[in-house]
């Protein structure tokens, strides 16, 4: 896309002026939450442009090539609850609403095969959940009552805690111990918080049961994408921005945020641009750098220093054609991973298995190969008979996401600065990180633009 070059401020002892454009609207950083926030900017004709440090969009959930492959830095599903993420997906891309050439939907199946299966019939929400539970494989029926109950009693509580505790504190104070702790609660925290329960917060993965199971049967909806994440939803963003006028600008590292009179500088390369809003969606540990420079922001980049990371490890193993996974999500038990995806029966890749580790474990002190042997390993406990892959590769996130601990402080989308806001999926104050998250973040920044008016 063309530079914005009538935007562009040269260094220098004067004021810099704007030749046009006195109310566009800044976006630092092309991810799921920058993109959210544009994307509702421009759909109602705000001018943005966009700068992104990276040659392409899409953050943390994008296209990566290996041996030629359309492949993902990171093995993500959506669930029917994203309800931002959906809607946004229909705004810049109509076909790929529901189930569509880009995400094949599914009923509510945890299986994890020989060990345990949990399919929610169709019924109204939360009957088709409690009926999935009561007719679950693997559980004895005294767990299965035990696992009914607290869904009651978390539903009659509102899913609301007096007071924050680790996920294992309220699932052992439930009595939801044993089988069920192993294959259906303890799976669901990691898949959802990314942090393991002995340390996760119990308030946000009420927040994600409560979405999921309990608003609408659709909610609880298993969503996989059947193309690369580029094209799920950064591809079609980006040619709906180009549509309606905005400027991507890649390979664009912001150096400083400055304030100029009533007016925000956005510093990038030794130029700086002036903007009527700026929204700031990096990484946390980037947001922190920017805002730390900037009076009265100290405190909000002490928060943003102070908050954790989990890793996310996806190990991709190309098999001959012919291997298949019982489902397209298959679960995985007792060694490193924890999901396996049949890239063939998902993306036309046939043969290539998608694996995900979520959060900390014995991984992270193993080598890439290593990694790739033991979950191949893992896959043949699953398939007896399957053969050695013909190629793996492993993609380590190693601060994929923030630790969705108890007590954790977040900070706020509006910052102390008029004019400047702060997205990602770190920002949300309900949800885990995830792409739920970073759009709801963004869609909030972009609301709050509109609310308060672009110019001053």
């Amino acid at each position: 896309m063309a530079a914005d070059a009538a935007e562009d401020v040269t260094p220098s002892k004067h004021r810099p002026s704007m030749a046009s454009g006195e109310n566009r609207v800044a976006v630092i950083g092309g991810g799921y939450a920058g993109l959210a926030a544009a994307v509702e900017l421009a759909a109602k004709r705000v001018p943005v442009t966009i700068f992104e440090a990276a040659k392409q969009l899409g953050g943390r959930a994008r296209r990566v090539v290996h041996r030629g492959m359309a492949l993902d830095n990171g093995c993500h599903i959506l669930v029917g609850g994203y309800h931002e993420t959906l809607k946004l997906l229909e705004r810049v891309s109509p076909v790929q609403a529901g189930d569509s050439p880009s995400l094949m939907r599914l009923g509510l199946e945890l299986y994890v095969p020989g060990k345990f299966h949990l399919r929610a019939p169709r019924l109204p929400a939360p009957l088709h959940s409690l009926a999935g539970l009561l007719g679950a494989k693997g559980l004895p029926m005294s767990e299965k009552l035990l696992a009914i109950r607290f869904m009651r009693t978390m539903k009659g509580a509102g899913f609301r805690l007096a007071a924050d505790e680790p996920v294992a504190s309220l699932l052992a104070r439930h009595g939801q111990t044993g089988a069920v702790a192993r294959f259906l609660w303890a799976p669901l925290c990691l898949a959802t918080l990314n942090t393991p329960p002995p340390s996760a917060s119990a308030q946000i993965f009420l927040n994600v049961l409560r979405d999921s199971l309990y608003r609408a049967r659709g909610a609880s909806d298993l969503l996989l994408p059947r193309v690369d994440l580029s094209r799920l939803f950064p591809d079609p963003a980006a040619k709906f921005l180009a549509r309606q006028g905005a400027i991507v600008r890649l390979g664009a590292t912001v150096d400083a945020i400055l304030v100029d009179g009533d007016r925000l500088l956005v510093d990038s390369g030794g130029v700086p641009t002036r903007f009527s809003r700026v929204v700031c969606a990096t990484p946390p540990n980037r947001a922190a750098t920017l805002l730390a420079a900037m009076p009265g922001l100290e405190t909000v980049a002490t928060k943003l220093n102070r908050l954790q990371f989990q890793p996310i490890y996806s190990v991709y193993l190309q098999y001959p054609e012919p291997v298949r996974l019982p489902r397209p999500m298959t679960g995985m038990t007792g060694g490193l991973g924890q999901w396996a995806f049949d890239r063939g029966a998902l993306c036309g890749q046939p043969g290539l298995v998608g694996v995900v580790i979520s959060g900390p474990g014995a991984h992270e002190s193993m080598g890439r190969d290593a990694i790739a042997e033991s979950i191949a390993g893992e896959l043949a406990t699953i398939l007896p008979g399957l053969p050695a892959p013909r190629w793996h590769w492993v993609i380590a996130e190693k601060r994929a996401t923030i630790a969705s601990t108890v007590g954790l402080e977040r900070p706020a989308s509006e910052t102390a600065v008029p004019g400047l806001y702060l997205a990602g999926d770190y920002t949300d104050p309900d949800y885990p990180s995830t792409l739920e998250a970073a759009v709801r973040s963004g869609v909030k920044c972009a609301r709050l633009i509109l609310e308060r008016g672009i110019g001053r």
